[in-house]
């Protein structure tokens, strides 16, 4: 079986500068290196062709010079690019500032991702294989998260649907919230989020509450699967009715932790469309998280080559 990964995120441009810390207000510091990236879905949808999955960028994209940064990235990639670019605005772009210590910081603006129409996917039609992706910041967009209350129902079934919950899944509203919670199949979230969702689904928690138990908590609540990535430790698989299971990460020097989650993502859809088992699936995506983190970039997932490789050691 093999299916296509729908992504209906935001490919959007990354100004990705290196500084030794995060500047105190007011103050102004000088970055040691810099570069003009396409990121944000974009590190998704490049994860999952290099896996070898087949990809449909579903989102929006800009008329503008990084509109044509983002189209020329994902026709490199070999993703297939379903809207028409927005008429009147260009794509948006992101600050990303990663420090000494290998952890990043974001300021992002809203283009042309922002604003998809509420009918753009009235025309795609799933199959049995394909995978939907969505993002959690797909619903701070108002447009974008009525779009995908129009849209999700109707995909849901006999598709994955795979909610990356992002670092923003806090502050999305109510409404959007339960369009995820009624038609995700699979969440992916980290050990930061998974505390926020489940407090936002269960209540409030216990202090000491561990990753994994909150993850099953929510799996047996939504009846889904819950993944819970926890860095180098790797990631807690949690299915309704059975212990959360540890899937070990790999030891590794990051110099970069840019589009980790992004990379672990997407390896996990490209393995769900291609019909592996679950477990599997989580053991190639900790594989690729793990060697993305050692090089500078968003855009870092290795080849399914480099994976396999690293595997047989």
């Amino acid at each position: 079986m093999t299916g296509r990964v729908v992504h209906t995120g935001q490919a959007i441009v990354d100004v990705v500068m290196r500084v030794a810390s995060i500047p105190a207000p007011g103050s102004d510091v000088f970055a040691s290196d810099s570069a003009l990236l396409v990121g944000g879905g974009f590190n998704v949808m490049a994860a999952a062709r290099r896996e070898g999955a087949p990809v449909v960028y579903a989102g929006g994209h800009g008329t503008g010079p990084l509109g044509d940064l983002v189209r020329a990235s994902l026709r490199a990639e070999g993703v297939e690019v379903l809207l028409p670019a927005h008429p009147g605005l260009d794509t948006g772009f992101c600050v990303a500032l990663t420090d000494d210590d290998a952890e990043r910081t974001f300021v992002s603006t809203v283009g042309a991702e922002g604003h998809v129409p509420v009918d753009a996917l009235d025309d795609v039609v799933v199959t049995a294989g394909d995978v939907v992706y969505v993002s959690g910041y797909s619903l701070l967009h108002p447009d974008n998260a009525a779009m995908l209350a129009r849209a999700l129902p109707r995909l849901a079934g006999d598709v994955e649907v795979v909610v990356d919950a992002s670092p923003v899944i806090g502050d999305v509203p109510e409404a959007a919230l339960r369009t995820l919670l009624e038609t995700a199949t699979v969440w992916t979230v980290n050990e930061r989020e998974v505390r926020i969702l489940g407090e936002r689904v269960l209540g409030e928690l216990p202090a000491g509450a561990a990753p994994q138990e909150i993850g099953a908590q929510l799996a047996e609540r939504l009846d889904t699967v819950v993944l819970v990535r926890v860095g180098p430790g790797g990631c807690w698989v949690a299915r309704r009715g059975q212990l959360a299971m540890l899937v070990p990460g790999i030891a590794v020097t990051a110099v970069d932790t840019n589009g980790a989650g992004d990379a672990h993502t997407g390896v996990l859809c490209a393995g769900l469309c291609a019909g592996t088992p679950l477990e599997e699936a989580v053991t190639r995506a900790n594989v690729a998280a793990g060697i993305a983190v050692t090089r500078p970039g968003p855009a870092t997932s290795p080849t399914a080559a480099e994976i396999t490789a690293r595997l047989a050691r």
